[in-house]
């Protein structure tokens, strides 16, 4: 059986990052991935996938993505269910990611419009020369 999927899309909003009471990093995160084809309008609709990383991947995604950026997710798709405080069930589905490249770069903070260098800096890749972060260890399901 295989459980695989692939997203390019941008950021909705900040990714939140936190770290749960066992003191493992957990990033979660919204990508906005535009449809193939258009409405009856023209337009081209968007589905809003949530994603959630762990550990070291959860937090370089904490630093270096933020609402906007163009980014690519790879990963399994899983479905859990949790009981909220007023003691209703919720179901969630969401990509559990293993891997996250940067599509974009930020522009520099200066405000000069210029693309940030390739490589590991706070800005992260250049376009063109897209960086895969993976989580050294398997996604656990530890929500």
């Amino acid at each position: 059986m295989l459980n695989r999927i692939q997203l390019i899309g941008r950021l909705t909003r900040d990714p939140e990052l936190r770290y749960l009471s066992n003191g493992h990093p957990m990033a979660q995160f919204t990508v906005a991935v535009d449809r193939d084809f258009r409405n009856a309008a023209g337009e081209r609709d968007a589905d809003f996938i949530k994603c959630v990383a762990w550990r070291k991947l959860a937090e370089q995604v904490g630093q270096y993505c933020a609402q906007g950026r163009l980014v690519a997710v790879e990963g399994r798709l899983q479905t859990r269910s949790y009981e909220t405080q007023d003691g209703s069930r919720r179901r969630v589905t969401e990509v559990v990611g293993d891997r996250v490249w940067f599509l974009d770069s930020r522009k520099t903070e200066a405000g000069s419009g210029t693309d940030a260098p390739a490589g590991n800096t706070a800005d992260g890749p250049t376009v063109g020369q897209p960086e895969v972060i993976e989580d050294p260890e398997a996604s656990p399901d530890e929500a």
